[in-house]
C-alpha cells in the first residue's frame, strides 16, 4: 500500500497543479468525476471500497487505497501503451470499476459494451467506436472472436480475478497498490503501470488526468443504446455531464448515509449508461461497492440480510421477481431502491415497501446519463389511501437537482416551436429535457443527433401527462399507444392494472389489428409460481367485473407465457411481443 508521503504528494497535487491555461480564470476548474476516487483514498484509505463474490464463491475485499492504486496502475499502463479508446466487456467486477477510473485518468474514453449481445453486435460496436484496446472478463472473452478476426492488432486484456482464479501474492515496496492474489493479463497490466509510475518519478495521481482534465466538455465514455429496433447508437458522455449526474444521484438516491457509509449492491449492469453514473456517485461518498456478477435472487437476499446493504438500483421487472422470490422477507433495516428503466406500478411499490425496500422512483434515458427525474414522496400524501399514495409515487416526477426542469410539449407543432401541454393530468405530450445532464450527442451520427435535439431540447419519445402539481407521468412510448375506436389506450396503464390480479406476476400489452376498432390490446402475462393453474379466461373475467379497468381497455386476448422477452436492463421488448402477436407465440414460451 502507498505510504503517507505518497498520499501527501497526491493531496498537494491538488493545490499545486491543475489546469493552468490563459483561458481558465483562477476561480474555475474543469469538472471530472474521476477525482472522486483519488479523494476518497486520500481521506479514508483503509475504508472498504469493494466487496465482491467471485464466480467460484470466494469473497474479494479491497480498501479505497487499493482500489485507487489499481486504477492508477491501469492508467499508467494505458498511457505507456498509448491506448486512448478502451472497450469494456465484463459483468459487475472490481476490474470494471477500476477501469472506469483508470481509463479516464489516462486521458482516454471508455466504451462499455453489453456482454449479453450477439458477437456480431459486439463486433459492430467495437468497430464503430474505433477502440484501440479492450478489457474483457475471461468468461466473455469468446464473444470477441468475430471482432478479433477483422481486428487482430487490437489487444484484449483479460481479467481472470473476477472469476475467482488465484495467482501469486505480490506487494510492491514503497509504491503500494497491489496486495493479495495477482493473476492474468489484466493484473499484469496494472502491475506494469505501477512500475511505470515508479520508474518515472512516482508522481502518482498528480500526473494523471483526474486532476488536469483539459476540457470538461471532452468525452469520458461512449455507452451504446440497446438497439432493439436498429443498430445501437453511441451516446457521448462528457466529464462535466458525468460529474453533475453523479452528484445528482448522491442527492436524489440519498447515498450520503448520515450514521455510517452506504453499501451499494451492483444489481444494475455497469455497462448500462456507465451504471447510471453510480460508479462515481458511490466513491464520492466513500461507500462500499458490493459487486455482483449476475442477478441471482437468492444471493441478493443473502447479501441484503447479511451484509448491511443500504442501496441498490434495479428495473421494475427485477424488483418484481425479487419480491416474488422464496427468500423474500421484510428486512429489519430499510434499503433504498432506485427504480427505473420502465414505468413501475403502484402495486409493485406497495409490495416493495412491505419488505422494507423503499422505492426511489427515477426516470431517464441512456442519453441523459441514466436518471434525470425523480418522483418525490411528499408528507402531505400520508393521509391518502394506500393505493393513491403508491400511484403518486409511481409518477416520474420532477427534474433532478443538477438538471433544468423537465417539460411535456405538444406533438405535431411546427419545426422549432415548443408549446407545453396543459398541467391538467389529461393532455398527452412528449417529455423533453435540457440542461447539464443531457448527452453531447450520438457518436459519428450528426443526423441522429439533430433529430434527438430537434427544437433545441432532447426528445425522449415518451408520452406523458403533466399534473397540476408539476409532476409528469408517462403514458407510453409513442409507438406503443393503442388507438382503439378513437380511444387512446396506454399499454403502461393497462399493464399496471393487470398486475393487480392476485395471481399475475408481470404483464406486457401490445396492439393487434381489429376489423371493427382498428386496434385492440392483447396481453401477455407471467404468473406466480404457485398459481400456474390460472387460465386466460379467468383474467378476462376478472378484468371485466372486479378490476378498475375501463371496459374499452379490457383485452379480449390474453396469453400466459413462461417469461416475457426483456432487454438487458429489464425492459419488456414490445417489438418481440408484436412479432409474437403477428406470427403466433412460440410454443416453448407458452405456459401449458
Amino acid at each position: 500500500m502507498s505510504g503517507a508521503s505518497s498520499r501527501l504528494r497526491n493531496v498537494l497535487g491538488h493545490l499545486l497543479s491543475g489546469p493552468k491555461t490563459d483561458n481558465v480564470p483562477h476561480h474555475f476548474s474543469h469538472l471530472s468525476p474521476t477525482h472522486f476516487l483519488e479523494r476518497a483514498a486520500a481521506i479514508e484509505p483503509n475504508a472498504e471500497a469493494v466487496y465482491h463474490v467471485t464466480a467460484s464463491g470466494e469473497v474479494l475485499r479491497r480498501s479505497y487505497i487499493e482500489l485507487a492504486d489499481r486504477a492508477r496502475g491501469l492508467a499508467y499502463y494505458l498511457r505507456k501503451k498509448g491506448f486512448k479508446r478502451v472497450g469494456l466487456l465484463a459483468p459487475n467486477t472490481p476490474a470494471f470499476l477500476e477501469a472506469i477510473y483508470g481509463i479516464a485518468a489516462a486521458g482516454g474514453v471508455m466504451v462499455p459494451v453489453n456482454y449479453r449481445l450477439k458477437p456480431e453486435d459486439i463486433a459492430y460496436i467495437m468497430d464503430f467506436a474505433e477502440v484501440d484496446s479492450i478489457i474483457a472478463d475471461a468468461e466473455y472473452e469468446g464473444l470477441l472472436d468475430m471482432y478479433r478476426k477483422t481486428h487482430p492488432s487490437v489487444p484484449v486484456i483479460v481479467d481472470l480475478v473476477g472469476l475467482g482464479f488465484r495467482g501469486q501474492s505480490l506487494i510492491i515496496p514503497d509504491n503500494g497498490g497491489i496486495r493479495g492474489k495477482l493473476c492474468g493479463p489484466y493484473d499484469d497490466a496494472v502491475l506494469e503501470g505501477l512500475n511505470r509510475d515508479r520508474e518515472t518519478g512516482s508522481k502518482g495521481w498528480a500526473d494523471l488526468a483526474s486532476q488536469r482534465v483539459a476540457n470538461e466538455d471532452d468525452l469520458i465514455a461512449i455507452p451504446f443504446t440497446s438497439g432493439t429496433t436498429s443498430k445501437p447508437k453511441g451516446v457521448m458522455y462528457t466529464h462535466r455531464g458525468a460529474y453533475l449526474a453523479a452528484l445528482a444521484n448522491v442527492v436524489e438516491s440519498g447515498l450520503n448515509v448520515p450514521d455510517g457509509r452506504c453499501k451499494y449492491l451492483w444489481t444494475l449492469p455497469m455497462f448500462h449508461a456507465v451504471g447510471w453514473t453510480f460508479p462515481w456517485s458511490v466513491c464520492a461518498v466513500r461507500g462500499t461497492h458490493v459487486c455482483l456478477r449476475k442477478v441471482d435472487y437468492p444471493l441478493i437476499w443473502k447479501l441484503l440480510k447479511e451484509q448491511g446493504i443500504t442501496h441498490f438500483n434495479a428495473a421494475p421487472t427485477v424488483n418484481t421477481l425479487l419480491c416474488a422470490a422464496a427468500e423474500a422477507e421484510r428486512l429489519p433495516r430499510p434499503v433504498r431502491v432506485t427504480v427505473a428503466a420502465s414505468p413501475p406500478t403502484a402495486h409493485l411499490f406497495e409490495q416493495m415497501t412491505n419488505l422494507n425496500l423503499l422505492p426511489v422512483h427515477v426516470y431517464g434515458l441512456t442519453e441523459t446519463y441514466g436518471p434525470i427525474t425523480k418522483g418525490y414522496v411528499l408528507p402531505e400524501w400520508d393521509p391518502l389511501p394506500k393505493h393513491e399514495k403508491y400511484a403518486r409515487m409511481a409518477r416520474q416526477g420532477y427534474g433532478f437537482v443538477t438538471s433544468l426542469p423537465v417539460r411535456v410539449i405538444k406533438p405535431d407543432q411546427s419545426e422549432g416551436v415548443l408549446v407545453d401541454v396543459a398541467k391538467n393530468g389529461r393532455e398527452i405530450g412528449e417529455i423533453v429535457f435540457s440542461g447539464n445532464i443531457c448527452c453531447k450527442g450520438y457518436f459519428k451520427d450528426a443526423e441522429a443527433t439533430s433529430k434527438l435535439f430537434a427544437g433545441g431540447v432532447l426528445r425522449s419519445g415518451d408520452l406523458a401527462v403533466w399534473h397540476p402539481d408539476g409532476s409528469i407521468q408517462i403514458q407510453d412510448r409513442a409507438k406503443d399507444i393503442i388507438i382503439s375506436g378513437g380511444e387512446n389506450i396506454s399499454s403502461v396503464a393497462l399493464e399496471s392494472m393487470l398486475v393487480e390480479h392476485p395471481d399475475v406476476l408481470e404483464a406486457g400489452v401490445v396492439a393487434v389489428p381489429d376489423s371493427h376498432w382498428g386496434e385492440r390490446p392483447k396481453a401477455y402475462l407471467t404468473v406466480k409460481e404457485e398459481r400456474k393453474s390460472l387460465r386466460p379466461e379467468d383474467v378476462i373475467t376478472w378484468a371485466k367485473h372486479q378490476s378498475s379497468i375501463s371496459k374499452f381497455m379490457v383485452p379480449r386476448e390474453v396469453e400466459i407465457v413462461r417469461e416475457l422477452p426483456k432487454t438487458s436492463t429489464g425492459k419488456i421488448k414490445k417489438n418481440v411481443l408484436r412479432e409474437w402477436a403477428k406470427k403466433g407465440t412460440p410454443r416453448e414460451v407458452v405456459l401449458k
